[in-house]
């Protein structure tokens, strides 16, 4: 992959035609429009603390798996083992949340009712195709993430301008109003629970370091995609959550519409269709669709990587499996069809798309925020890195730190605490499978292993 492949995988993921708009009425019943206004912003800024500081690590260590190998060689194979398995669950968890949510902009669009199996049905075959052309080919895969930078840009283009001259506008002053539908108080409190809407939309831009072995120069340009995909996303983004948030008729409409069947729809859909009607809000959401099956796309892609890169040093079930690369297509077929199947499972367990979507957003974060906490205590490595963060680097560090233990917790709160009750029964069964098995097998990366024994002024990588 060159530079801007690199991008487009991260971008593809993060996807604001995703996560912006399937949590959109999540964000408005939280704080109302003023959640929009500032919610967004906020987590865009904090984000790209996190994101320049997982930056610099990739720079010094472009390789596939990521946060795994950061770990390990930070802070040793443990640390290595459990920010992998978060990171595969997390990414799982995404899959789950995107696709189920294409699902449910594709079937008005295709005339269909929102029921259950409906909704289930239209999933798995969103998951089949992505699971298919992933097994096929990296290079098919890179050139339909490149397709996808452009239809997310110009689909934003697109909507932003449908609204902006066709839709009746609210004024102005509409975007400073706290509304906290949902009746929790205090309003901070609500406003902290709506930022799940933002956060769960800048996550992903890892996609850029896991695949840093497949990319020309991956110390400058892997580290770059990771920046630019959160950068460009936040400004783009924006644009849209405003136009959206401006052509909102009522609030209680856009937050209780349902299709004819009675089956409730998501609120970015009825307020495309109350804006400019219901054939061409349809056709907004179809496109909406696109965006996010390609989002999903790209999501197999890493996911997968994380999954291959752990099995091939053996801290995995079923690891001589899941390592192997298919002769004829060069990827990982096996890890790539057992992330996807683990992504239908993860759908049935939750049940909810808000539910998902915060497992994921913690058990992503928790992921990436272990090497960066490990990388700040730690001394030598940043002399490998080509992009540094420079004397700025601690200081970035610790925001990164801060903000996303803070964002972790408010995640897991009501209504979301079946997401708080599923993470901290996957910490606790990790920490018996790695006390009672991978402890004794699991020895770290093999690429590590190969460093500590090579002789001095070799680098065994």
């Amino acid at each position: 992959m060159g530079g801007f492949s690199n991008f487009a995988v991260s971008f593809s993921i993060i996807s604001i035609l995703t996560g912006a708009v399937t949590l959109f009425g999540y964000g408005l019943e939280m704080g109302g429009p003023l959640e929009m206004t500032l919610g967004w912003p906020v987590a865009t800024l904090f984000t790209l603390a996190v994101a320049a500081s997982m930056a610099e690590l990739c720079s010094a260590y472009p390789t596939s798996g990521a946060m795994y190998h950061w770990a390990a060689d930070l802070g040793g194979p443990a640390w290595g083992w459990f920010a992998a398995w978060l990171n595969a669950f997390g990414m799982i968890a995404a899959l789950a949340g995107i696709n189920y949510s294409c699902a449910q902009f594709v079937l008005p669009f295709l005339g269909m009712a929102s029921t259950h199996a409906n909704l289930l049905g239209m999933f798995g075959l969103i998951l089949g195709t992505q699971a298919a052309l992933n097994h096929w080919g990296i290079r098919l895969v890179a050139r339909l993430n490149d397709l996808s930078v452009t239809v997310h840009i110009a689909g934003v283009i697109v909507v932003v301008a449908a609204l902006a001259f066709f839709a009746p506008q609210q004024p102005p002053g509409f975007l400073l109003e706290a509304v906290n539908s949902n009746g929790r108080s205090p309003y901070w409190w609500a406003f902290a629970l709506g930022l799940l809407q933002a956060q769960w939309t800048y996550t992903g831009f890892d996609a850029s370091a896991h695949l840093a072995e497949e990319t020309e120069d991956p110390r400058r340009r892997a580290p770059w995609g990771i920046v630019l995909s959160v950068a460009v996303s936040g400004v783009v983004g924006y644009l849209l959550i405003l136009s959206l948030t401006l052509a909102i008729r009522t609030l209680p409409e856009a937050l209780a519409s349902r299709d004819a069947g009675g089956n409730a729809i998501p609120a970015a859909i009825a307020i495309l269709q109350g804006a400019l009607g219901a054939r061409a809000g349809n056709a907004m959401a179809a496109l909406a669709s696109m965006a996010m099956w390609f989002c999903g796309l790209a999501t197999v892609t890493s996911g997968s990587r994380t999954v291959y890169a752990l099995a091939r040093d053996g801290g995995t079930p079923f690891a001589g499996l899941l390592r192997r690369v298919n002769a004829r297509h060069g990827t990982p077929g096996a890890a790539i069809w057992a992330f996807t199947a683990a992504a239908f499972t993860a759908m049935i367990w939750t049940g909810a798309v808000p539910i998902v979507t915060s497992l994921s957003t913690v058990a992503l974060y928790a992921a990436y925020i272990i090497p960066v906490a490990l990388g700040l205590r730690a001394r030598g490595w940043r002399a490998a890195a080509v992009w540094t963060l420079g004397r700025w680097g601690g200081a970035i560090n610790a925001v990164a730190i801060a903000y996303t233990v803070f964002i972790c917790i408010v995640l897991v709160m009501p209504p979301n605490e079946l997401a708080g009750k599923t993470f901290a029964g996957l910490l606790a069964a990790l920490a018996v499978l790695y006390a009672a098995i991978a402890r004794k097998k699991y020895k770290g990366p093999e690429w590590s292993r190969r460093r500590e024994a090579a002789p001095a002024g070799e680098t065994g990588r």
